[in-house]
């Protein structure tokens, strides 16, 4: 450092940061930036043709160019470095937590959490037996925390995200798309309504096991005038 620096060591320097790079004419310096040494890796091979005035070896590509091109340049996708990671959950959400339902047909209501799936999406239920919420998927943006929550037993390894897959709708041509439709609205699958009861089979007692919690999840969760939710604790 400089010798005006120097007289304060512990103070700030009388110089700022860009005065001492022009006294100690640090600009003159040349930075020498040491490549890593890169191995090029070998683009063709060496094959053996026959034939006296051929040559006897010939350079052959390792990779095969296309025998036709496209007329127009065509853009590339830039390279996606980003790794998928699973998404994090809030701290106050775990599997058996009681949680609000802020969106849907069925806000307003509870739900029970029974974990997390593969998607990042929350898996809850009501149970249906108890204030009608089936088996739904639910995003954790959507639901508020309580600080109630139930012991939950093992639950079966079918509740996946493909349980909730649907099939693609057909497309339709020109002269179908003036035609009324008349496909059926898609119902609900028999594996489904049994899994549905299998899985209010273990949650039910659960849930009846804590005093007051059934009437707690029938209620409906609702604001009046002059309440808060960022002022209440659930």
């Amino acid at each position: 450092s400089s010798g005006i620096n120097a007289e304060w060591p512990l103070r700030p320097g009388k110089l700022s940061r860009s005065a001492v790079y022009k006294k100690r004419a640090l600009y003159k310096r040349q930075k020498v930036q040491v490549k890593p040494a890169v191995e090029e890796k070998a683009t063709h091979k060496t094959k053996t043709v026959q034939g006296e005035k051929n040559g006897g070896t010939r350079e052959v590509p390792l990779q095969r160019q296309p025998r036709f091109y496209p007329t127009e340049d065509s853009k590339k996708p830039l390279n996606n470095r980003r790794k998928v990671k699973p998404t994090k959950l809030r701290s106050t959400i775990v599997p058996g937590s009681v949680v609000i339902m802020l969106a849907g047909s069925h806000r307003g209501k509870r739900a029970v959490v029974l974990k997390q799936l593969p998607s990042g999406l929350l898996l809850v239920t009501g149970p249906y037996k108890i204030n009608g919420v089936p088996l739904r998927r639910v995003d954790q943006a959507y639901v508020i925390a309580t600080s109630t929550s139930v012991e939950l037993p093992a639950l079966p390894d079918t509740l996946t995200d493909a349980l909730f897959k649907r099939k693609a709708k057909p497309t339709k041509n020109e002269k179908e798309m003036f035609v009324e439709n008349t496909a059926e609205e898609p119902k609900i699958s028999a594996e489904k309504i049994a899994l549905q009861k299998e899985v209010d089979a273990l949650v039910v007692p659960a849930v009846k096991s804590v005093d007051m919690l059934q009437s707690y999840l029938r209620s409906v969760f609702t604001l009046r005038k002059g309440q808060y939710p960022h002022e209440m604790k659930f």
